[in-house]
């Protein structure tokens, strides 16, 4: 799930800021601060005004000026890029890499020019709001020659189309499948070897834009050294206000927080995947072969739940097999997510979201189905990108991308540099905080579910939950991991399969199910890589929607259970989300943080505390199941 914030200007997959990840101020090298616009800037003045510097007055003008350039280029290039993800020919892909290559410059630009404000007696007369946008406008890479930007935005569009049109083609007569079909066949086959032809047929599709992706790695490096920071991954590090070493610490600290609570799910998983398909297929150490998750990346595990559910303390409830009765259609799925939202005190959604939104795939083209969420003018022009199945996952997914678009419509009144999430994590977090409240007596409340809840089923829905919000966490740390070392250098293209294997099966516990392929670009097959969207957003979100909900439980006065909590109708829990929601990016993230949950640092206890039943009841049928197989 992907966002398309306004502040389009510091671009998309191009620009750190663009993407909500943050509020900080990466600290560029003295040697490439030299080479900014500051030194320019000093030679076009007489030489007494340069050594003092820019006025206050020159400040104010820069910003505004910026703002009302980027409050243009920001329509313009989020109109390109909606009509390229909706209409996928190389026209469309043109049209999208010329005004990201606007983008590139404009922001580019605006950051060296910032620069020139970093001067120290301007610093003390600066309002704290103008010194946070100089420094959001520096979080960002550039890339001064013009051919450079040009090959950087046409590389950038040209991965994204090429993972938007990828096909399996087998060679046995078989026609052609799209990625849906593929997802579809790992989410409901229990047949090993079409798991596996499935799997294997879209993994081989990466291979043939990898060494286009190498060339933009290259490439989006030279436009983070040009700014100053080591590499791309740096840059994107230093994005949550903190420098870039403390926030890859802060990352594994939350990583082995967490990790007892993924390895009790993984060693369950192992034990009832090896009861379904055997000793031959699932071994009891090592890795498990990774076509086996029902997901194409083994990020989420929900789609094998009717493997893993509990023999007792399951409910027999299936939100899918109701949706799929009512013959529930994209937009009546889309409206029991805005209900949810309208009644924690939200207005409704304008009526262009409804006339401009994509809500289910055409017939008649090519478009990227991953959902996405998207302001295109920075105010009431809203729309989210998704083709809608009657699912419990897509009923889900559906209340997670209006989260982002009630984010945007909240902050639609900050200037235009703060509108944003006050991290990356904060904005995914939004809809995920919300779609935990689909709690059974949720869905029982809108008429979804006819009985009463069975309050013996709890370890089952935790279970099933757990099987996306517990089994994505070390995929959501390992994918940035990988590219950081890319980004750095340390991993090398022709070592991109062996490193990307290498940290899932020590993050993940999951291994290649077919040996290497020389040339292989598995990390491409997957959306985010060739589309460069940082994925450590993902991670944070997961911890950050159980500290939101904790909190949000607590102020509608929530007693018991964390899990059985549902803040829907609650117009109190609302009004505190929407005042953290209408800062954007003005405040620091810990402060944003702290508005709503009192809590200044990010932290998985809210997670474990909401699994906490869960966990002992893993460890107990753990201590079974490995009693078993000795037996």
């Amino acid at each position: 799930m992907d966002t398309k914030p306004l502040v389009q200007a510091l671009a998309p997959a191009v620009i750190l800021f663009a993407l909500g990840a943050g509020t900080a101020h990466g600290k560029p090298e003295k040697k490439a601060q030299a080479k900014g616009a500051a030194s320019t800037a000093v030679k076009a003045r007489p030489a007494a005004r340069a050594s003092a510097g820019p006025t206050l007055a020159d400040a104010k003008r820069f910003l505004a000026q910026t703002e009302a350039k980027f409050d243009r280029l920001n329509a313009e290039q989020a109109r390109a890029d909606w009509v390229g993800a909706n209409f996928i020919t190389d026209d469309t892909e043109a049209i999208a890499a010329y005004f990201g290559e606007l983008q590139l410059d404009a922001a580019g630009q605006a950051a060296l020019a910032a620069r020139r404000y970093n001067h120290p007696g301007l610093a003390r007369s600066l309002s704290n709001s103008d010194a946070r946008k100089l420094k959001l406008l520096q979080l960002t890479l550039m890339l001064s020659d013009p051919k450079e930007r040009a090959a950087y935005a046409a590389a950038r569009a040209a991965l994204s189309g090429a993972y938007g049109k990828a096909k399996y083609c087998p060679t046995d007569g078989r026609p052609c499948m799209p990625l849906g079909e593929l997802e579809k066949i790992l989410a409901t086959s229990r047949d090993p070897a079409r798991l596996l032809d499935a799997w294997s047929g879209w993994h081989a599709q990466s291979p043939a834009y990898r060494d286009r992706y190498a060339d933009f790695v290259q490439l989006s490096n030279k436009g983070a050294r040009e700014m100053g920071y080591a590499d791309t991954g740096a840059l994107w590090r230093s994005g949550y206000d903190m420098p870039p070493e403390e926030f890859a610490f802060e990352m594994e600290r939350l990583w082995l927080q967490v990790k007892p609570l993924y390895e009790a799910l993984h060693e369950y998983t192992r034990y009832k995947l090896r009861a379904a398909y055997g000793p031959k297929v699932v071994p009891l150490t090592g890795p498990i072969p990774a076509h086996l998750f029902g997901n194409m990346w083994s990020q989420t595990w929900d789609n094998i739940y009717p493997l893993l559910q509990p023999a007792s303390g399951a409910s027999g409830f299936d939100l899918t097999k109701v949706l799929e009765k009512r013959k529930t259609t994209p937009k009546q799925m889309t409206e029991y997510a805005e209900r949810f939202y309208t009644s924690l005190g939200m207005p409704k959604l304008p009526a262009t979201f409804w006339e401009r939104s994509l809500l289910a795939k055409p017939r008649d083209r090519e478009v990227v189905c991953h959902a996405s969420a998207w302001t295109i003018d920075g105010q009431d022009d809203v729309r989210i990108k998704m083709c809608i199945n009657p699912t419990a996952e897509d009923f889900a997914v559906i209340h997670h991308e209006l989260g982002h678009v009630y984010y945007f419509l909240a902050y639609r009144d900050q200037p235009v540099l703060f509108r944003n999430g006050a991290n990356d994590g904060f904005h995914e977090a939004i809809g995920d905080t919300v779609a935990l409240s689909i709690t059974p007596a949720y869905l029982k409340r809108i008429g979804l579910m006819d009985e009463d809840p069975d309050p013996k089923a709890q370890i089952g829905d935790l279970l099933r939950r757990a099987l996306s919000k517990v089994a994505v966490l070390p995929w959501a740390y390992m994918v940035d991991r990988w590219r950081w070392d890319v980004y750095a250098g340390a991993t090398q293209p022709a070592d991109y399969d062996r490193s990307w294997w290498q940290l899932r099966e020590q993050y993940m516990g999951i291994g290649r199910p077919l040996p290497p392929q020389a040339g292989g670009f598995d990390a491409g097959a997957k959306y985010h890589v060739p589309a460069d969207v940082p994925y450590a957003r993902y991670f944070l979100a997961n911890l950050l929607q159980f500290q939101f909900h904790r909190a949000l439980c607590r102020e509608a006065g929530h007693e018991g259970p964390l899990h059985a909590c549902s803040i829907h109708g609650n117009e109190k829990a609302g009004k505190k989300l929407r005042a953290m929601l209408e800062l954007g990016t003005s405040k620091p993230w810990p402060e944003a943080l702290k508005a709503i949950s009192g809590e200044d640092r990010i932290d998985g206890g809210a997670l474990l505390e909401y699994f906490a039943p869960l966990k002992a009841w893993l460890d107990e049928q753990n201590r079974l199941l490995a009693a078993q197989q000795k037996g």
